[in-house]
Parts: C-alpha cells; structure tokens; sequence
C-alpha cells in the first residue's frame, strides 16, 4: 500500500500506518445523537451519528491505518516530533520515528484504554502512559466521551507520573468530506521543507491546506442539512482538507513539533492538564432554489463566517 500527499510518500513500514481493527465497539446515547467508542483501538469514537447520518470516515479498507479513521486522541503530544528528537530540562531523548522520519501523534492513538465507567450517555476511560522508549516519562491520561441534546463534549486529561514532562494533547477526526468549511483562523504557521509547522505566525495560505492554525473562533462544517459546530479551549487547530473523502480539523494544546520550539506545556510531577472539544448539531436554513452554498474557499475570505 502506498499513501501519496504533500505530507510525503509513505509505506508500510510506517508504524502509524499499520491497521488497527476496531475491536469491541461501544455505545452511548442521547436522542438522535449516538457515539460509538473503541476502547482498544486507541480509545478513539469510531463513529458519530446524528439523525441517522454518520459524520466520520470509520474504518475500511483504504483507510485501515492507526491514523487513518475515526477521532483518535493525540497524547502525549500531538502532531510531529522532529526525526523523534528533543531536549527537555538538560537532557536529550529520542522517541521511535513511526511516520516518515518524525514521531507523529503520541502514544495513546496506537494502545488499548481501559473502560473506566459506561452509562448510557457517558463513557471514562483510561491509560497508563509508556516509562520506556515510547515515552520516557510515564504519566497517565483520561477520557470522558458524554452526549446530550445534540452535543458531543469530549474531555481529554493527561496527568505527569513521579517525573516533570512536556506535554500537548488533542484530537484527530476524520469528517466526511464536508459541503462547506466555515474556518476564520488569526494566523497560520507556515510548514518548512520537511513539512512540519514553524512557530512564527504568518497570514493563512490559500487552501488546500496540511496546516496548523492558531485559532479562536467556532469551526462549523456544513453537511446535508445539518451545521456541526466545533469549539474547543485549545489554541491550535491543524486543518488537512487535502484527500477527497474526508477533512481533519485537530484542536491541538500546542502545536506539531511543540517540544522542539518552545511551544509545549509542563507539567510538574503529579500536575494534571484538561483540554475539551465539544460537537454541536443544528439544522441548516433552507437553501433557495437555483443556489447553492459557499465553498470553504469563500468562506475563508468572509470576516461573518
């Protein structure tokens, strides 16, 4: 199998290309609204359905990677490490390179989390975090995945262990190929030639974009008759709306290759970070005849978005 995009040309060997199978899937509830979580395949949702439509692409074939289907959490960082490497507090590490020549996404979207609690509208779950060549710090990290009337609101934790750590959390979905992205960022960091973002903000480029944003506004993607509204704490946002199926728009606490500018979180030992993502349905007003709605392009350019 090979992957062709700007991101560069991928194989098999990449670790965070090899498949990872569902596993036992679970469900919570509210109304319309119903989230399916698979705990063991990294304690990602494999799929979200509101009125009857999915808004994920989950997995199948094609899309069978570890990074490749469904919201995924990124933990303990997000994004790329470069070549796997950084400095923390003296001293230099090196993580295993699993996608190209860098470290993408952390650990927790490639490792089974441990159900916590499951209520019919609420699910917890938990991980312990590698002290090895994975990760050298240990640590913790939890989820709670809770619906309500139209909303999904996600809360993504990662605690420090007995050792100071860096640290950046987020979240990967992979939404079905919107009708219209309603995007509005303040700035964009530019890529460099190895692709990954660099930490001086510059205005946004022209899509389509493989890029991290920093961002305060609501992100809405427009499908069918329904508006899904983004909204999270983090700052950062990367938007890759590059393949034809699907668009990925990750808040982010920091943004790819944090650990290496200077951009990441610290915890201390035993200090806990909280990021929340939440989804909001709500229908679309009819559009008149003989029109039809803007494209993410234009609405890039409109300031009301």
């Amino acid at each position: 199998m090979r992957v062709r995009s700007r991101r560069s040309i991928l194989t098999e060997p990449d670790a965070a290309l090899a498949p990872r199978v569902p596993g036992n899937v679970l469900r919570v509830s509210h109304g319309e609204l119903a989230v399916y979580v698979a705990p063991a395949a990294g304690g990602r949702l494999y799929q979200v359905a509101f009125e009857g439509r999915d808004w994920l692409a989950t997995y199948a074939a094609g899309h069978a990677g570890a990074i490749s289907w469904g919201c995924f959490p990124m933990v303990p960082w997000a994004g790329r490490v470069r070549g796997g490497r950084f400095r923390f507090r003296g001293r230099d590490h090196r993580l295993p390179v699993t996608l190209g020549a860098h470290a993408i996404h952390g650990t927790g979207y490639d490792s089974p989390w441990s159900v916590v609690a499951h209520a019919p509208d609420r699910i917890e779950l938990g991980i312990e975090l590698p002290h090895d060549d994975r990760w050298p710090f240990g640590g913790s990290a939890r989820q709670v995945i809770a619906v309500s009337e139209r909303r999904l609101a996600l809360t993504l934790a990662v605690r420090a262990g007995e050792e100071a750590m860096p640290a950046v959390v987020g979240w990967h979905p992979w939404f079905l190929k919107p009708d219209a992205l309603q995007f509005v960022p303040d700035g964009c960091y530019p890529r460099d030639a190895e692709g990954i973002a660099t930490p001086t903000l510059a205005a946004p480029p022209a899509g389509p974009w493989d890029d991290c944003f920093r961002n305060a506004r609501p992100v809405v993607l427009e499908r069918g008759a329904h508006a899904l509204r983004l909204e999270s704490d983090c700052p950062y946002w990367v938007v890759y709306d590059e393949p034809r199926h699907a668009t990925c728009v990750e808040p982010q606490s920091g943004p790819p290759d944090a650990f290496n500018s200077g951009l990441a979180g610290v915890l201390e030992p035993g200090a806990e970070r909280v990021s929340t993502f939440t989804w909001s349905w709500s229908r679309l007003p009819p559009t008149p005849a003989g029109s039809r709605r803007r494209d993410a392009a234009s609405q890039r350019d409109d300031p009301e978005c």
